[in-house]
Order: structure tokens, then C-alpha cells, then sequence
């Protein structure tokens, strides 16, 4: 690339960056406390009534299509900053419907729907959270340990994360907030990590937050904000959800920080999003997290987080919770098979950034041309990567054995057992 091509590069990628930060989706559908406060106060027996600030989209449209003269580049940079684009309109005119059916319409072209084909082309997210959850109703016979106690407090938790965000982030260390009203019991951004005061945690939900929020979603906002030319590496965009939620839950399992209780709530999202779709309503929806979890401050967060931006009267929810199983799946896919491949070096360029797996060619491209610079935070796990290799290759190993008589026989061993 000439000099001229580069800052002409540099100046498109800063101002969609400064455009997406108009364009904030979980902020703009985001509840207030006191619909809480009202459903309880009316024995979660109303359906909650939400109203949403306007927001104008007309203006944005008009900027980020304007914009679109000054993509002269390779094929390959223009259709992935055309991609960004795209996405960042279709985040927009989505705001725009909040509390209507046409915001489910939007939502399902950013994130699908629970049976949108996975890469399989055989299977969706609603086939593998209804998997998992057989599976955990029969592992639910096996004496597991007695669960841990949420005793921990949003101070407590508040305290661990900002001494673990300092060590790995320095004078970024974003700041750590308790706040009243939050959908998720921890969010995070390059600046800030919000906490819901009310929410209580065990020592393995401490370990979670942290691999997941900061030393996966923080990190990869700061090393995109810290980059000289593509700015647009530090917004996440919904383009960027799949990959960045995947390698998020990923970093649960490498770290040893996931448990059986969490996969399931990732799996039960999915199958409340399809139950909304298919007509029930917020009620409906909270009795059947309540049944899962017998917590009914939970319950409540958990269907919110259904609901925002849709219809509380069911038929249209935010779909954006399907992608935590289809984004596992494809980044361990992808981990593997970049072991396999002797490309492990592509590994570490997925925290370059906010990214999607699919964008990597075009950045790797980048990077060799000395635009892309390499991510200036890794998680311990990425970083000393001896581990992580030796667990793909040994998860590739099996896949290259049938198995299935080695299973039938080990099932009949098991049958015998007194």
C-alpha cells in the first residue's frame, strides 16, 4: 500500500469508529431498575411494561453511506470494511424499532435465530442447547460435589477484578463500577467494568468474569483502540459478536474456569429466545428460568435479557444469546484446526482487535504489510501457548480414531458394574 493509501485507511477505519460509538446497542435497550422493582412489587404476575428513548437513525445512515466514496481499496479491504459497515446500519435502523416485531426482523439478520444453520450446515443452536440439556438432566444423577455458595459480594468481586485488570492492563486498566441496574451480573468495556450490586458470586464465577469480560472483551477493545491505523478494531460491532462471545467462552474452559451450571445457562437462553419466537410471552419466560433456578431475581435477568429491545408479549426477542454456543464452537474449530494446519501463529491475531474469524485473511494481509499491528495484550493462555497446543492436538488425535467400538465397549463395561 502507498502512503497516501494508508492514511486514506487510517481516516475511514477512525470514522467508523467514531460512528459506532453512536450506535450502542445494549445501552439504547437497556431496562431501567424500576421495572424490576414494579414486576415484583406486583408478584410477577404483570408482564413488564418498557418504554425506549427514540433513537434517530437517519443522520448515521446518511454519514456511514457517504463514507462508503472513499472505500478505493483492495477488493479484499473494501468488502471488509463494507462488512463493518453493513452491520453498524443494520445496528441502526434496529434501534431505531426498539419495543416493535420489526426490531426481531433486524435483530435476526445481526444474530440470526436459534435455528439458523450452524457451519455444519446440519445442525443450529437450538439442536445443541436441546443436546446439552439432555445431557444434563442424565449427568444431573451423577454426584457431582455439593455446589459451591454464591457468598461473595459485588465489593468482593469488584476488588478481585480491578487487581486482576491492573496487573494485565497497567495505567489501561479500565475502571471496575458497582452499579443498580445491569442485564448481566458483569459488562465490560474499554473503560469500565460494571458489576449489578445485587448479584452474588462463588469463587469459580470470580474466575469466569475475569477470563471472560476482562481478559477477553476488555483486552480485545484495548489492543483494538491502540491501533495506529485500524481504529475500527476497537468497536464492537455485532459483526464481531460471534467470534468475540466464542473466544470469550473458550477462555472459560481453557482457563479450567467453566462449570456445569454456566453451560447450561448458555444453553437455556437459547431455547427461552426460541419459546419467545414461537409466541410466549415474559411470564412464560420467567417461570421457565425459575424452574431451572428457583432464583427469582435471576429469572428476571434472565428473561430480560430475552425481551430488551423486542416485545414483551413474545414473537419478537433479542437473538443476540444464540451466538454464545455457535461462537464456542466455531473458535474451538478454528483453534484446531489452525494447530493442525501449523498455523498457530494466526492464534494470537485473533486478539488484535474486536474481529471476526472470517476476517482474518484480510487482516493477516495487514499485518504483513505493517498496517495490522500485533495485539499489545494476550491472556496468560494465548500468551504461553504450550498448554492450548497441546490440548488441541490431543483434541485433533481423537478425531482421526473411530471411536465407536472403543464406546460400546466401555457402555457395556459401565451396564456390568454392580
Amino acid at each position: 500500500m502507498t502512503a497516501d493509501e494508508i492514511d486514506r485507511l487510517k481516516r475511514v477505519c477512525q470514522t467508523i469508529y467514531d460512528l459506532s460509538k453512536s450506535i450502542r446497542v445494549l445501552t439504547q435497550i437497556s431496562w431501567p431498575l424500576q421495572v424490576r422493582h414494579e414486576f415484583f412489587a406486583n408478584q410477577a404476575q404483570q408482564i413488564p411494561r418498557v418504554d425506549y428513548a427514540p433513537f434517530e437513525a437517519s443522520d448515521l445512515l446518511f454519514r456511514m453511506d457517504r463514507l462508503r466514496h472513499e472505500l478505493a481499496f483492495d477488493a479484499d479491504i473494501n468488502e471488509w470494511l463494507e462488512s463493518i459497515l453493513v452491520r453498524l446500519e443494520i445496528s441502526a435502523r434496529m434501534l431505531s424499532y426498539c419495543g416493535t416485531f420489526e426490531f426481531f426482523s433486524y435483530s435476526s439478520q445481526l444474530y440470526g435465530t436459534p435455528r439458523t444453520e450452524l457451519q455444519d450446515e446440519s445442525n443450529n443452536s437450538l439442536d445443541l442447547a436441546k443436546l446439552f440439556d439432555s445431557l444434563f438432566n442424565d449427568l444431573c444423577k451423577v454426584d457431582m460435589g455439593a455446589p459451591e455458595n454464591a457468598i461473595i459480594s459485588s465489593d468482593e468481586l469488584a476488588e478481585q477484578m480491578a487487581s486482576a485488570a491492573l496487573q494485565m492492563f497497567g495505567d489501561e486498566a479500565p475502571e471496575v463500577q458497582i452499579v443498580d441496574q445491569l442485564s448481566a451480573n458483569a459488562l465490560a468495556g474499554p473503560y469500565r467494568i460494571r458489576i449489578r450490586r445485587d448479584a452474588k458470586f462463588t469463587d469459580r464465577d470470580v474466575h469466569q468474569l475475569i477470563h471472560h469480560e476482562s481478559h477477553v472483551h476488555v483486552l480485545t477493545s484495548l489492543n483494538g483502540i491502540n491501533q495506529p491505523i485500524l481504529k475500527v478494531l476497537g468497536t464492537a460491532h455485532p459483526g464481531t459478536t460471534r467470534t468475540q462471545e466464542g473466544l470469550a467462552v473458550f477462555a472459560e474452559f481453557i482457563t479450567g474456569s467453566m462449570d456445569i451450571e454456566r453451560f447450561r445457562r448458555l444453553a437455556d437462553r437459547v431455547i427461552a429466545i426460541e419459546m419467545a419466537i414461537n409466541g410466549a410471552d415474559f411470564l412464560d419466560i420467567y417461570q421457565y428460568f425459575l424452574q431451572r433456578t428457583d432464583d427469582p431475581i435471576q429469572s428476571f435477568e434472565s428473561s430480560r435479557r430475552v425481551f430488551r429491545g423486542g416485545l414483551v408479549t413474545g414473537g419478537a426477542p433479542f437473538t443476540k444469546d444464540i451466538l454464545y454456543l455457535d461462537g464456542l464452537l466455531r473458535v474451538h474449530n478454528f483453534l484446531r484446526t489452525a494447530v493442525s494446519a501449523n498455523r498457530a501463529d494466526c492464534i494470537r491475531l485473533l486478539f488484535c482487535g474486536k474481529l471476526d474469524i472470517e476476517d482474518l485473511p484480510v487482516l493477516t494481509r495487514l499485518t504483513k504489510l505493517g498496517v495490522c499491528s500485533a495485539p499489545k495484550y494476550l491472556p496468560t493462555w494465548a500468551k504461553d501457548m504450550r498448554f492450548l497446543v497441546c490440548y488441541l492436538a490431543y483434541s485433533l488425535m481423537l478425531n482421526r480414531f473411530d471411536l465407536s467400538q472403543v464406546r460400546k465397549h466401555y457402555y457395556e463395561l459401565l451396564e456390568n458394574l454392580a
